[in-house]
């Protein structure tokens, strides 16, 4: 038997327009209502008909999801995927349905704007990319609702943590810990969070009063560990002096460099502390256990939902506003007081 809001409504005993609204979320209804139809239809396991509700609507109920090939982060990086499941979660409870924006169907190549219009999208998230991306910007400068958590452009919304806020803590807490000599490992420089923590960390070290070099930056090749064993093998070459900590881009980067300088015949902490930013999952079990920035993904996911589907029930266009997330800073085994000689 094929269910209909008819059908469900007349088994429930109740009007079809009682079980729409409350399938759809609108309405006030009695609790005990509400949940005597959501039971029953949790129990024959009904969906509505998608097509009649996105003519009602003038809507696909369709968020596309950008995660562009050049920044060579998998769906599998820790941070990223999980602002993709708080943002997937927040879409998913007013209907939404989240589909991957792809440049190829088949055989057939188009544009994301292109994509986009063929598949009827009411916005889309970027959630890594970057600003000179020719698909990107032509997207962005369309009507289509758009929202990022890592690319900086005109009229293109951005949530993402307070950076600034990041990095501060990281140099204050090494200048507590006795240690001035602070250099920095950042993850690929296309990336525009990196390239952001790098300037931050300019900023900060002359309002501080310490010293700053280009010997003491490096910039990793790629976003995991292995480039961050190689970053802290070519930053102990190019210093002209041994950094007593080092504050790293990423925690997949940090866990590399912690390596990096226990082959090349350092301690962590007591010879160099190492500085983390994410806190993912693996930064506590990690040995040395590591300290770092632990950055609210969930909330990055969650804000920048809300705020893109806004945009999409005002039709509003794109605005440049940046919403920042505030972190903090989380002491673990990677960072140490410097013993006096």
């Amino acid at each position: 038997m094929k269910h209909t809001v008819h059908t469900i409504a007349k088994h429930l005993g109740v009007a079809p327009s009682t079980v729409s609204k409350i399938v759809n979320n609108t309405g006030n209804f009695s609790d005990e209502i509400r949940e005597r139809v959501l039971k029953y239809i949790r129990e024959i396991d009904y969906v509505p008909a998608a097509s009649a509700r996105t003519l009602k609507a003038n809507k696909s109920w369709t968020i596309g999801v950008i995660y562009t090939e050049e920044s060579n982060v998998g769906l599998e990086h820790p941070f990223f995927s999980s602002v993709l499941q708080a943002f997937k979660d927040e879409v998913e409870k007013v209907g939404y349905d989240i589909a991957f924006i792809v440049k190829r169907v088949g055989q057939h190549e188009m544009s994301y704007l292109s994509w986009c219009r063929n598949k009827k999208i009411d916005g889309a998230l970027i959630v890594i990319g970057s600003h000179t991306n020719p698909g990107i910007i032509e997207l962005v400068n369309s009507d289509i609702p758009c929202i990022s958590t890592d690319v900086v452009m005109d009229h293109l919304p951005l949530v993402v943590s307070d950076n600034d806020q990041g990095i501060t803590l990281s140099i204050d807490h090494s200048l507590a810990l006795g240690r001035k000599k602070i250099a920095l490992i950042a993850g690929p420089f296309t990336a525009r969070h990196f390239l952001y923590r790098f300037r931050v960390y300019q900023r900060v070290m002359e309002e501080r009063g310490l010293p700053y070099s280009e010997s003491n930056v490096v910039s990793a090749r790629g976003f995991g560990y292995s480039s961050g064993i190689e970053a802290a093998k070519k930053l102990l070459k190019k210093v002209k002096e041994i950094p007593e900590t080092i504050i790293v881009g990423s925690d997949l980067i940090a866990f590399g460099v912690i390596h990096g300088l226990e082959q090349s015949g350092y301690h962590v902490p007591n010879d160099i502390s190492v500085i983390g930013f994410d806190d993912i999952s693996f930064a506590r079990i990690f040995a040395p256990s590591l300290t770092t920035i632990r950055q609210n993904s969930w909330e990055i996911g969650s804000v920048a939902a809300k705020t893109l589907l806004k945009m999409i029930d005002r039709k509003t266009k794109n605005g440049a506003n940046t919403i920042r997330i505030p972190v903090e800073l989380v002491e673990r085994d990677s960072t140490a007081k410097l013993k006096s000689d």
